[in-house]
């Protein structure tokens, strides 16, 4: 798999943070997790891959080794800047590797185009084929959804 450059992969950033995330409609989000040593605030861009009205759904491309994956998994509780969510508290659910094969599964079915292109970008060629996709697939392709909090629970999820 290639790796973005840094600077590449943290330029939206500053996008999100002035309110002009809305440009991307919905394709990226930015979470804000707290470092797991450090304790300060971190922020990653990432690309959706399933929108599930109440959150969405996206792929560590680089694994359990991507520092805000580590993050999330320490703490959960995170802030989300989407479609028309701005700092929106959200809950980091991080999935086993066969729901993560399951929902790769509709999303080839659904956006076979966009699946294309995610196969490209995580060097996933199964979700080009035909064939089912391996547990492997789910093994190694981590994907974590991040639940938006209910009003009521808000104040539980951080922020």
């Amino acid at each position: 798999m290639r790796q973005i450059p840094r600077w590449l992969a943290r330029s939206p950033i500053g996008l999100f943070k002035v309110g002009l995330g809305r440009v991307f409609a919905g394709r990226l989000a930015m979470v804000e997790h707290i470092g797991r040593t450090s304790g300060e605030r971190r922020y990653v861009v990432l690309e959706v891959v399933l929108d599930e009205g109440d959150g969405i759904v996206v792929a560590s491309g680089y694994g359990a080794a991507s520092q805000w994956y580590r993050n999330v998994q320490a703490d959960p509780h995170v802030r989300l800047w989407w479609g028309k969510h701005t700092a929106a508290p959200a809950t980091a659910i991080l999935l086993a590797a066969q729901q993560s094969v399951d929902l790769l599964e509709e999303y080839r079915q659904v956006h076979p185009g966009q699946a294309a292109t995610v196969s490209k970008g995580l060097g996933v060629p199964e979700l080009t084929s035909d064939a089912p996709i391996p547990l492997e697939v789910g093994e190694r392709i981590l994907l974590v959804r991040f639940r938006l909090a209910t009003a009521g629970a808000a104040g539980a999820a951080g922020g």
